[in-house]
């Protein structure tokens, strides 16, 4: 990944184009509203004056309706008939006038309220700017590139967990359809192996990349796109068919999942350790949202003992350390060492997992 204070003018750069974007587009619709807003006055000024001016022709051999009807067929140009004789050169030339002009207003009108209803592509652009603008201020989120029945669970997960992400799916319906399960769902609408657009949902920052799609050549496509432009990002892939893990796993991403594989194991755990898979359905089902954690220790961390760290509260317990070397030790004991490069795996709510985070950082104080 691209160092700090590189990346940094960059994204400097990035957000004020669309800055500068923002405010064109939203200038452009400005500009058109004005347009129909003027038109609009034209045509009712015309109007008046039209009716006004028939009205006085017809000194009194009609009412106010003929002299309205003799206007709209004549700024129509429709001329159904002169309901209002006109005899005078003056008549006829005010007439002609009146023909002309609206002519004019009524083609400008329209013309706006076409240009207007076809601004939509503007509008869309401009909210989609808006949503780039957004994402480019996380730092270390998700991307979820498909956001069907797979990628929505994902979603739920990184939300009940206090994990920001960007979703990413060619459909845009189902994000309308999940904005209220959703509160400020971050997304982004197009194909997920598009570089522009993974480049849009703030890659170089995100911790990982979810490709679950349900087309294994399009999930190969976005991982292959992804690590060229993140090679340290964590990809984790589905995978319909058996045959296509491998290919998958060559082309970039550090885990795959084949969901007819993981839900046969998850039928046999059922059936042959019950009460396990019920404790981890109620785990997930609870509404503190409570899941089996990691905290990678920093690298600057000072080797210290279990015993002298905090590493149980109402909010977190311990479980197991991750060695460096890939060793495991569970429920470590008092006098074990934890060292820069170990990763504590600890059972924690969303509070607990920062608390241990904070608590490793004052560690190294």
């Amino acid at each position: 990944m691209t160092e700090g204070p590189e990346r940094d003018p960059r994204r400097a750069r990035h957000m004020r184009r669309l800055q500068e974007s923002d405010l064109r587009v939203s200038a452009q619709l400005q500009r058109i509203v004005v347009r129909i807003a003027w038109a609009g006055v034209g045509v009712v000024a015309l109007i008046a004056i039209g009716a006004s001016g028939f009205y006085l022709i017809a000194d009194e051999r009609a009412d106010w309706s003929d002299a309205l009807y003799m206007t709209l067929i004549t700024i129509s140009t429709v001329g159904y008939g002169e309901i209002i004789p006109l005899h005078s050169l003056e008549d006829r030339l005010f007439a002609g006038i009146i023909a002309i002009s609206g002519l004019g207003a009524l083609t400008f009108l329209f013309t706006s309220l076409s240009v207007f209803f076809l601004e939509k592509d503007l509008d869309y652009s401009l909210r989609r700017r808006r949503m780039e603008k957004r994402i480019h201020k996380l730092k270390h989120h998700f991307i979820i590139c498909g956001f069907g029945r797979v990628g929505r669970s994902i979603g739920r997960e990184l939300h009940n967990t206090g994990r920001h992400f960007v979703a990413i799916d060619i459909a845009e319906e189902r994000f309308e359809e999940n904005l209220d399960k959703y509160p400020g769902l971050l997304y982004l609408q197009g194909d997920a192996s598009d570089d522009d657009l993974l480049e849009a949902s703030d890659i170089e920052d995100a911790r990982g990349l979810f490709a679950v799609t349900g087309d294994d050549s399009r999930n190969l496509m976005i991982i292959i796109t992804a690590r060229q432009l993140n090679p340290n990002l964590r990809i984790v892939a589905r995978a319909q068919e058996l045959r296509n893990v491998e290919k998958m796993r060559k082309a970039g991403a550090d885990v795959v999942v084949s969901p007819d594989f993981t839900g046969g194991m998850r039928l046999a755990s059922a059936m042959v350790r019950p009460h396990v898979v019920s404790f981890l359905d109620e785990m997930m089902r609870s509404d503190k949202n409570v899941r089996v954690e990691e905290v990678p220790v920093p690298a600057t961390f000072p080797p210290t003992p279990v015993g002298q760290m905090r590493l149980r509260s109402p909010d977190y317990i311990l479980l197991a350390v991750r060695e460096e070397d890939g060793a495991w030790v569970f429920n470590p004991k008092v006098d074990h060492v934890i060292q820069a490069g170990n990763t504590i795996i600890a059972l924690a709510n969303p509070s607990g997992r920062a608390q241990l985070k904070a608590h490793l950082i004052e560690k190294m104080g």
